[in-house]
């Protein structure tokens, strides 16, 4: 069965103001997914520092994301993949990291805005960004 991982940026737009991001992000997280402990901090510290939540909104919005979606740890092992992706890809560490954990999970499309719609990494893993016009 294919795997989604779904990255911070994506599920920013839960809380955001432009309905039509919103919706669509809503129908990606129908069918289940996985994070990482990762796209949590990235999505506490976006919450306060740029949509100003309160921290009750933050925990009640993470708590949500939690009961939603599979969540993955970052291990030493995640780090060191992520080092190599880095490097081999041209990817900014946090997004390597991201790749690594949707790799490690066993996902077969990261969902995201950040890397190349399209772009294909280690073989199996298909980057998609759900926003993009059809």
């Amino acid at each position: 069965m294919p795997a989604n991982f779904i990255d911070s940026n994506v599920l920013l737009y839960l809380a955001s103001s432009d309905p039509a991001k919103a919706s669509r992000a809503e129908a990606l997280l129908e069918n289940g997914g996985t994070i990482s402990v990762q796209v949590l901090n990235e999505v506490a510290s976006v919450a306060r520092r740029k949509m100003a939540m309160s921290w009750t909104e933050v925990h009640d919005f993470l708590g949500a994301l939690r009961l939603l979606l599979d969540v993955r740890p970052v291990t030493i092992e995640t780090h060191e993949l992520g080092m190599v992706l880095a490097e081999r890809h041209e990817f900014s560490i946090y997004d390597a990291l991201i790749v690594a954990s949707a790799l490690q999970s066993g996902c077969d499309t990261l969902w995201t805005e950040d890397l190349n719609h399209g772009q294909r990494v280690n073989g199996r893993l298909r980057i998609a960004n759900p926003f993009r016009p059809a």
